[in-house]
């Protein structure tokens, strides 16, 4: 896109460059669109990422050293919601909530506990690998009984919530990030939403200048676009596809005898225990699949005794299969293609069999406009 040429530090109407004004037409429409389509007030379509969406957070509304409790790493959570390597580890004190040992579920009253014991400045909601429907009310309930900000982070589950497979975060939340790919489809980048005038001030603030300059114009065109089509039916009939799907493979695995964390899943993704199932890591079940043409990533699953490079899990999503137009008939076969493929990981002839499996249906399913 041409925009990517189109310097415009500051926002619609307050640029500090000349030759703005169709810059701020698109802007102004990918706020519009974000606002309309998630049914909130404010919203700051600047962040290049998640991940810098989440930063301005912290700066907006912590001070170095104040306490977070979000969901650990290990258990499902994201790097930037506590992780010792990232910016949310080293500049806050975190303390980090897990999933029940048994149910691998989140334990509300848990973290209600904890958070009463602690008193965080801010908690956060949300994860990077858990596949049950979150409470968003249930954490604004805690929030409330320790004092603390609630932010949510709806980066993998945005067009579930947008398309009303996934309850709302938007009337508990304090503040809301997410990415705008994922399962809204949408360009690489990030989103805030708010309803509090004085946050999305401060954030406004810390987004620009305070960790970004110039805004990328051709992503947030592309965003605009986005949120416009996440408005349209089709995309909830694509969503009902997307979460029936990954219902449909995570209860072919479990007919299998294959343990799906969590016990299934309600979203669009699901991890699998590969270490328990097969005998086999993360990354030994990924290369597997990888040599076959099934693109998976090695990911730890809750209580994991493997290091994060090696896991004992995969993690499998539906959204992208369902937008090449697979359907559940599709999905229990590339299931079966999966367990075939991981309990015969050493035997050549039938890995062959396996990837020429997954070649017919690529090529009965092309991805369109790509020859």
């Amino acid at each position: 896109s041409i925009l990517t040429n189109k310097y415009a530090e500051g926002y619609p109407d307050k640029r500090y460059y000349g030759g703005c004004q169709y810059i701020d037409i698109f802007e102004k429409k990918a706020i519009e669109y974000a606002c309309l389509l998630f049914n909130c007030k404010y919203a700051n379509v600047q962040p290049h990422s998640g991940s810098s969406a989440n930063m301005a957070v912290y700066r907006a509304l912590l001070n170095p050293g104040d306490k977070v409790l979000g969901m650990s790493l290990s258990q499902g959570g994201h790097l930037t919601h506590g992780s010792k390597v990232s910016f949310s580890g080293i500049d806050y004190e975190i303390i980090g909530y897990e999933l029940d040992s048994k149910t691998e579920q989140l334990d509300y009253k848990k973290i209600e506990e904890q958070a009463i014991k602690e008193k965080p400045k801010m908690i956060i909601a949300g994860s990077s690998a858990y596949s049950k429907e979150i409470d968003f009310k249930k954490f604004r309930d805690i929030a409330d009984k320790c004092g603390a900000y609630l932010m949510v982070d709806m980066a993998h589950i945005a067009g579930l919530i947008a398309a009303g497979y996934h309850n709302s975060p938007v009337m508990y939340a304090d503040v809301i990030t997410s990415t705008t790919h994922k399962t809204l489809r949408g360009p690489r980048g990030g989103l805030i939403l708010t309803n509090n005038e004085e946050i999305i001030t401060k954030i406004n603030k810390v987004v620009f200048p305070g960790i970004q300059g110039g805004p990328l114009m051709h992503v947030i065109a592309a965003k605009a676009q986005c949120f416009y089509e996440a408005l349209q039916p089709e995309f909830k009939d694509y969503i009902k596809s997307v979460v029936s799907n990954a219902k449909v493979m995570s209860e072919e695995f479990a007919k299998n005898d294959i343990k799906v964390v969590s016990g299934g899943t309600d979203t669009h993704l699901m991890l699998i225990d590969v270490k328990s199932s097969f005998g086999l890591t993360g990354k030994v079940a990924e290369k597997t699949l990888d040599d076959i043409l099934i693109t998976v990533n090695k990911n730890s699953i809750p209580f994991d005794s493997e290091s994060p490079r090696v896991t004992s899990g995969l993690r499998i999503g539906s959204p992208a299969m369902t937008t090449r137009g697979l359907k559940k008939e599709e999905f229990v076969q590339i299931t079966n293609i999966i367990i075939k493929a991981l309990k015969n990981h050493e035997n050549k002839k039938i890995l062959r069999e396996c990837k020429k499996e997954v070649l017919n249906l690529t090529n009965k399913f092309p991805i369109k406009n790509i020859k």
